[in-house]
């Protein structure tokens, strides 16, 4: 059965859209993610995966003119939106759908850093192209979900690639049909398997989707063809990517019923599915006092919680990011959590592997995805528990703008000091700043 022409009628849309559409509290949504974004790649700017693009940038690259977040240097538009998307995801604090588990900003934010200085947009343009970029593979990321990541893609990968193209092609002003191209150009260049969690593999993959989404739209601005239905054709993105779908009901209507305004926003640097149980393990420790008096922790969750973050013995930082267990001992051993319990000598620390060892992983299917509960045994033979109902950071209890400048100031200060309040001016100006001068400016050595 034919689907309807889903590309075609979203390309117009896409088109059409003014940032005017977009509710006052949607708008805010899409400031608070582009600033948390921002700040997480600001944050691991410093990452050896970053000097290694740059590396690669600098023998093989163009022009460099577009800016890379945290460092004095340039590169050109291809390398950048990789650098810059890498960056944003890496250490796993960028922001989060979940009702797909896409990393929406983070391949968004890149595009539009690295095609600033060719497009010259200024903040309103820009405001708009960011919010049709995330907005987008949103609602194709939900058509497709949850087969789409169950069969084994990094959903922030393939969906990330058709924003980015959104994203690049508002950027270029193109029309309709260029737009269309555009997507069926990034439709035919998605990236990412979740087997490489734990990897920089992983991050690579937002980069990626940054960087072939720029392409795509830069080769249909210049009349390379490409199907103009591919997200709905038979055999195309869709059929090709998920076991079933339902891409024929995609909403195309830019209107209401933003996905951004469902976005939330990392209290932890690793998967979110943990984000209870670590919740409950920082709770525990104020009570526990000392993490020697422990001598067993069961944590009772969502069976996606080993599924994606079963790594029982991680090796270093990144493999720690999809290791509950390790954030559930880091809460109970240190009564926070942040990159410093995700350093990686830290991770191989005696203490730390001696106490991980102590914590079990106990999957409920009745546990909701956002709750937890932690019991810990003492070796006095006491038994404490703490339950937590919803995570910081869910859509049930999220994080709070104070709270989410305090995580800003953490991540940005060590690298750029004195810059935080700067980001967060230019990002609540943005939609009537005549250019992005001073939100480069904050997020540049």
């Amino acid at each position: 059965m034919a689907q309807p022409p889903v590309t075609r009628h979203l390309a117009e849309a896409i088109v059409a859209f003014t940032l005017a559409d977009l509710p006052e509290s949607v708008l805010h949504e899409a400031k608070r993610s582009l600033f948390n974004v921002l700040s997480v790649a600001v944050g691991a700017s410093l990452h050896p995966g970053v000097d290694a693009i740059l590396r690669v940038a600098r023998d093989t690259g163009g022009a460099a003119v577009a800016p890379i977040v945290g460092r004095s240097v340039l590169a050109d538009a291809h390398f950048a939106a990789l650098a810059n998307g890498f960056a944003a995801h890496v250490d796993d604090y960028d922001d989060t759908h979940l009702a797909t588990v896409i990393h929406p900003a983070a391949a968004i934010a890149a595009t539009v850093l690295a095609l600033a200085p060719s497009t010259k947009p200024d903040g309103a343009a820009a405001m708009r192209a960011f919010v049709l970029g995330c907005e987008i593979q949103l609602r194709v990321g939900v058509a497709i979900s949850p087969e789409h990541y169950d069969d084994g893609w990094h959903i922030t990968g393939t969906c990330g690639t058709i924003g980015a193209a959104v994203t690049a092609s508002a950027l270029l002003g193109l029309d309709a049909h260029a737009t269309a191209r555009a997507i069926g150009i990034a439709a035919s260049s998605t990236v990412g398997q979740r087997e490489a969690f734990g990897r920089m593999t992983k991050a690579y993959h937002a980069g990626k989707a940054a960087a072939n989404g720029l392409l795509a739209a830069t080769l249909a601005a210049r009349g390379f063809t490409a199907p103009e239905d591919a997200l709905e054709a038979p055999g195309g993105f869709a059929d090709a990517l998920a076991t079933t779908h339902r891409i024929g009901r995609l909403d195309t209507d830019l209107r209401a019923n933003f996905e951004l305004a469902k976005n939330t926003y990392k209290p932890y640097p690793c998967g979110i599915v943990a984000h209870p149980a670590i919740d409950a393990g920082v709770a525990l420790a104020a009570r526990i006092g000392a993490s020697s008096a422990i001598e067993s922790v069961v944590v009772y969750c969502n069976p996606l919680v080993p599924e994606l973050m079963g790594n029982l013995t991680p090796a270093d930082g990144l493999q720690a990011r999809f290791s509950a267990v390790h954030g559930v001992t880091m809460g109970l051993r240190d009564g926070s959590v942040g990159l410093a319990q995700y350093e990686d000598a830290l991770v191989v620390a005696e203490d730390v592997v001696a106490l991980r060892a102590r914590v079990r992983l106990e999957p409920d299917a009745k546990m909701p995805r956002a709750s937890a509960r932690v019991s810990a045994r003492l070796t006095d033979g006491t038994t404490v528990e703490e339950t937590v109902l919803n995570a910081r950071g869910s859509l049930e209890r999220p994080l709070t703008d104070a709270e989410l400048n305090a995580k800003a100031e953490a991540l940005v200060e060590p690298i750029l000091a004195g810059r935080t309040a700067a980001l967060r001016k230019a990002v609540s100006e943005l939609p009537k700043a005549a250019d992005l001068s001073a939100l480069i400016a904050a997020v540049s050595a």
